[in-house]
């Protein structure tokens, strides 16, 4: 992307409505506009981010045996009678009549058609297991929505269903979630810590929230520090094999929000082991049993015949909530530092003297190169000015070119994360860039 051409509205001043950093530096970078109250647009440089953390987000999917479909973002109020959630839902649900008087809502959750879908096919214990997700745009009609997309009206969110002929497969469908979730965050370069958690309006037995470490983070947590120090992306999983060592290291070491808090746990642990920090949640699973089954009337055919009640369970990740928590988490005075994973463009080409010969030449080589995934700033602005736009918008790095360094086919490289500067080749400045 050519920053002449580029659509980019960057704001110099940082708007009154936004009261956390992740905010801030989305509308100054040029990544969301406000259209209104917490809904927004996702322009260019927001929205390649968006489809990073969703790409990344649909390969843990598939790896773990779930499959993508993609339900529709206005559901029947019948389906939410009969599960009996529809007057429970409260003022949240966004409910809408069409014109022919039937009532109709926009979407929150979709447990309801989830199970309708499925109870069309699974006829036999055959039919299981199985798990279905898809991405797609929610909406919750927040009475004060705020913190940008963190907490906004209309959301991009990750929802799985998994369906199992009882508690024991089921449980292993959660177990499969459960490490597929750690990877998942974990290749965005976030540390998320699943915590117990309460299973609330979706009902069940069992529950996890995935919780991020950040200073701006918007409840405390507490945890044993072991968690910290596992390196999840180490070894592979393999989802047919065992999985409980994995979990277990997990749920057999403390960690807890406020709302879970043990005193007493905390402090057998001893002072060493603590680790107390403020956490954003970016996902939660559930494991619910029969809640939705037996009240959309999903049975299927056992293995002796007679009918049975398939077990189920939820896992959401907030998808678009997510660029906000990564921000939370990869911030500096100066702006964003994306994780090379999900950055919307890999490196920054500063061209430092645009209509110099040398500059130009290996700029545009370098641009061609990186084939697609570096953004070129040609235009005409001072140095100051390209090098702040740069580091606001967080790419990982920085190829400053310049008349002196371009003559002798020098750029000088920097890495947004740590600052460090260094002058190599082009061809160095590549195997850098790209990881080779």
């Amino acid at each position: 992307m050519r920053l002449s051409r580029a659509f980019l509205p960057t704001l110099k001043e940082v708007p009154a409505e936004a009261a956390i950093a992740s905010h801030k530096l989305m509308l100054r970078a040029g990544m969301i506009r406000q259209t209104s109250a917490g809904i927004y647009a996702w322009l260019p440089l927001g929205l390649r981010v968006l489809q990073k953390v969703s790409q990344i987000v649909r390969e843990e999917q598939d790896a773990a045996g779930a499959q993508e479909i993609l339900m529709p973002t206005i559901q029947s109020a019948e389906l939410w009678k009969q599960s009996g959630r529809y007057d429970d839902y409260g003022k949240e649900m966004l409910r809408i009549t069409d014109r022919h008087e039937r009532e109709m809502l926009f979407g929150p959750t979709n447990e309801e058609m989830v199970t309708d879908l499925f109870k069309s096919y699974a006829k036999s214990y055959r039919d299981l297991p199985r798990n279905l997700y898809h991405i797609q745009w929610k909406f919750r009609d927040e009475i004060r929505p705020r913190f940008g997309v963190m907490r906004g009206r209309e959301f991009l969110m990750k929802d799985a269903y998994s369906f199992d002929i009882d508690a024991e497969a089921a449980r292993l469908s959660y177990k499969k979630m459960f490490v597929a979730y750690l990877r998942t965050f974990a290749r965005m370069g976030l540390k998320a810590i699943p915590m117990r958690a309460d299973t609330g309006p979706i009902g069940g037995d069992l529950s996890h929230e995935f919780i991020i470490l950040a200073e701006t983070g918007e409840s405390q947590v507490y945890l044993h520090k072991d968690l910290l120090e596992f390196d999840v992306l180490a070894q592979k999983p393999d989802y047919e094999g065992d999985l409980d060592p994995t979990v277990d290291f997990w749920t057999s070491r403390y960690a807890a929000t406020d709302e879970m808090h043990d005193e007493a746990a905390w402090n057998a642990l001893g002072a060493e082991n603590q680790v107390s920090a403020r956490g954003i949640e970016v996902g939660h699973i559930f494991y619910f049993g029969e809640k939705y089954s037996k009240a959309m009337g999903l049975t299927v055919a056992g293995p002796d015949g007679n009918p049975v009640i398939p077990q189920m369970g939820s896992y959401g990740i907030g998808v678009s909530r997510l660029l906000g928590a990564l921000i939370e988490a990869n911030h500096d005075d100066a702006g964003i530092k994306w994780p090379d994973a999900v950055a919307p463009f890999r490196c920054a080409i500063l061209n430092l003297k645009p209509g110099d010969l040398a500059t130009d030449a290996l700029s545009e080589k370098l641009y061609a190169a990186l084939g697609g995934d570096a953004v070129y700033d040609d235009r005409g602005e001072r140095a100051g000015v390209k090098f702040n736009d740069a580091d606001l918008a967080g790419y990982p790095w920085q190829a400053i070119i310049g008349p002196r360094g371009a003559a002798n086919g020098i750029i000088e490289l920097k890495r947004r994360a740590t600052g460090e500067r260094q002058e190599v080749s082009i061809e160095a400045a590549l195997a850098q860039i790209l990881g080779q």
